[in-house]
């Protein structure tokens, strides 16, 4: 029996004899049911008691309804749907097109697509109503034209459009890469009844192919009717790239074209630059030279009209050509310049050079014996006959990977006794690890260090005598490239043991391996090493960064072996990719990567770049590139382009693709004034063909003999 509670005293007896209604009244008593709006029939007395009834009529919930009916959610739904979601007309469905419509749909929007090629199945793949004709697709009335077209191609796609079948509110957008342009032919070609947008996402197919978020979304709202249904559709529009996380930045059009040909038209310049230099993944690839691969993967895949457009259409950009290519032509002028200082010296230093039969320092030139045993050493080591060394061999070519005991602890048999000779900022960026690691480090330099190196627990000597009376079991040179003949010839060599290990880590490995066998008795084992890595480009750890060694000269002894491995193992424990390779292979890879990163880095840093508020990923690349070299000294780069073979080859391979691109840019502008000078007289045609340069020649990799080796005599 049903309790009377339920009824709080406002049913009559004669209700509560009707089985049917305590039903109802039963089920609808729980608080947690939703009620359908079924209601109940009451007897006609007008009593007040059946007028309570009529006022509040009682609920009854379906006996078979498992899940309560939420039509407050429902009704939210269709609210957002009809409040959040665009019906979107993108004209130009290309690869930009199809980029954009992706996400759009992922949203819910309705799109629709036109484009003169055929991109139906595309747009069926991605749930996009495809339309041939614009007619058709503009008299679905889309809120929104979404203009995808090439800058080239913008101006003739816009006139050719039906207008009068669109409603005369329809908001246009456009995503063009330049901002100026696409305002000005929208205001002038579309009527006043029309919404205009002009942005930029600062992003494409292979930039964003992971997400959009944290990259840069220009907008510039250039006509928006003052009515709030305008208001809340720009707002909706503009809503589509928030939500995916982009940063939305408002700016004017010209504000935009101003940093896009500081950032967008040089990043772009770079890589096609180096996409004709054909380069490629090397087995000793530094952090720079990957920034350069990454950037021509970026630029790659955008079309030379894009390109072309950024130059033509950005009244900015020519004045930028201009200035980079003032800057390869300073930093030509800068390289040529010392070389031409360094052949008149050796010149005039001819005759003063030939009345000195021997070379200055400690016999240098001799022929020396070891042990008494009466073996010649040659000038360039060749005739080194002693079965305790061994020599590496210049045409090993075939890299492996270093396998040193990464795993075990450094115990006081495995501690090192190393003297670094040129304290500079990478010495004693080499000394904090090597000092970290429990070896025992001692330092020599022309200039006063001696602060730098109690701060890092270095023992420092201003006098190489004493230096070499300590005994190092390793003599690490960390000169600089230029002063590296002259600093081996003034080591006072007879104060160190006759087995001592020299290494090296200079950025060239031909001219130091040289120097080592012509210099150096033969007693004296030779490590040449690369650390392909700086202060900057390592400054939080050397995990994973190249270090490319060639053992030139390693006594057989077991201890000599062991020495020599251990020293390597320095590098092997922080994690670094240890890949032994001969001296000329080196250099090879090294013209080709380091010496081209560099030469990008410095000509980049003429132009003063800075970060602008809508860095691209590319123009990011690029900054990093300028860091990255820019703390290293001219030195070094003159040495990389000096003492390698292959440098001035690669020079003149990125001096002719930048011509090639210019008579390019230039001479399709030259068409386009021909066009118009003589109208459609004469068709004017552009290749399309990417002007390509050939690979570098290995065989250019050989360094000639010691007797025409250039050597440099620093006053």
């Amino acid at each position: 029996m049903l309790s009377l509670s339920s009824l709080h005293h406002h049913c009559s007896p004669p209700q509560l004899n009707n089985p049917s209604l305590s039903s109802s009244l039963s089920l609808s008593s729980s608080p947690s049911l939703k009620p359908t709006t079924t209601t109940t029939t009451t007897t006609t007395t007008t009593t007040p008691k059946t007028l309570y009834l009529r006022r509040k009529t009682l609920r009854i919930r379906a006996l078979d309804a498992a899940q309560p009916y939420d039509y407050e959610t429902k009704l939210a739904i269709t609210h957002f749907h009809t409040t959040h979601h665009l019906k979107i007309g993108i004209i130009g469905f290309g690869n930009y097109g199809q980029f954009l419509a992706k996400t759009l749909v992922s949203q819910g929007h309705t799109v629709l697509a036109h484009s003169r090629s055929d991109h139906s199945h595309a747009a069926k793949s991605l749930g996009v109503s495809f339309f041939s004709d614009p007619n058709d697709l503009c008299e679905e009335h889309p809120e929104v034209i979404l203009l995808c077209t090439s800058i080239i191609s913008t101006e003739r796609v816009l006139a050719s459009l039906p207008l009068q079948r669109l409603k005369r509110n329809t908001l246009f957008v456009d995503v063009l890469s330049v901002k100026e342009f696409p305002k000005n032919l929208l205001l002038d070609l579309l009527p006043p009844y029309f919404d205009v947008i002009c942005c930029h996402p600062m992003f494409g197919p292979q930039s964003a192919k992971q997400t959009w978020d944290g990259l840069f979304f220009v907008y510039e709202k250039a006509r928006i009717t003052n009515e709030d249904s305008r208001i809340s559709r720009c707002d909706k529009f503009l809503n589509v790239f928030a939500r995916e996380g982009c940063e939305m930045v408002e700016m004017s059009c010209a504000e935009h074209d101003k940093y896009a040909a500081g950032s967008q038209f040089i990043t772009h310049t770079v890589g096609r630059v180096l996409e004709m230099l054909n380069l490629e993944s090397t087995p000793i690839n530094t952090k720079g030279y990957e920034t350069l691969l990454n950037l021509v993967e970026i630029t790659a895949e955008d079309s030379f009209d894009l390109y072309y457009g950024l130059f033509m259409y950005n009244k900015s950009a020519m004045e930028m050509l201009e200035r980079l290519d003032l800057a390869f032509e300073a930093l030509r002028n800068e390289l040529f310049g010392r070389l031409h200082g360094v052949v008149r010296n050796q010149l005039f230093d001819k005759v003063q050079k030939a009345k000195n039969s021997l070379f200055n320092g400690n016999g240098a030139g001799h022929n020396w014996t070891q042990n008494g045993a009466g073996h010649n050493w040659t000038q360039n080591g060749a005739a080194l006959q002693s079965t305790s060394l061994a020599t590496r061999s210049q045409d090993v070519t075939q890299p492996y990977e270093y396998k040193g005991q990464i795993s075990q602890p450094i115990d006081d048999s495995s501690k090192l006794k190393v003297a670094i000779v040129g304290f500079g900022n990478f010495g004693q960026f080499l000394a904090k690890t090597i000092v970290r690691q429990g070896h025992t480090v001692l330092a020599y330099s022309r200039s006063n260090y001696s602060d730098v190196a109690q701060e890092l627990g270095v023992s420092y000597f201003s006098d190489a005598d004493d230096l070499c009376e300590e005994h190092p079991e390793v003599i690490l040179l960390c000169t600089s490239i230029l002063s590296t003949e002259q600093v081996l010839k003034s080591l006072p060599l007879q104060r160190l043991r006759r087995s001592t290990l020299f290494v090296d880590v200079l950025s060239v490995k031909e001219f130091p391996r040289s120097l080592f066998l012509q210099y150096l008795p033969p007693y004296f084992d030779v490590l040449c090493t690369h650390p392909m890595f700086g202060p900057e480009s390592g400054k939080n750890g050397w995990n994973g960064l190249p270090f490319v060694y060639d053992k030139v000269r390693v006594g057989s002894d077991e201890s000599r072996v062991s020495r020599c491995d251990r020293f390597l193992d320095i590098f092997a424990r922080e994690g670094c990719r240890m890949v032994e390779m001969s001296c000329a292979e080196h250099d090879w890879h090294a013209a080709g990567s380091q010496f081209i990163t560099h030469t990008m880095g410095r000509v980049l840093e003429k132009l003063g770049l800075e970060s602008t508020p809508i860095n691209t990923r590319g123009y990011e690349t690029l900054l990093n590139l300028v860091e990255n070299t820019a703390g290293d000294s001219f030195d070094l780069y003159y040495g990389l382009f000096m003492y390698n073979a292959n440098a001035m080859e690669q020079l003149e391979r990125l001096d002719h693709s930048f011509e090639s691109l210019k008579k390019q840019l230039f001479g399709r502008l030259h068409g386009v004034l021909r066009k118009q000078l003589f109208g459609t007289a004469e068709k004017f045609q552009v290749s399309r063909e990417k002007p390509m340069l050939p690979k570098l020649s290995q065989s250019s990799a050989a360094l000639p003999s010691s007797s025409d080796t250039l050597h440099v005599q620093n006053n």
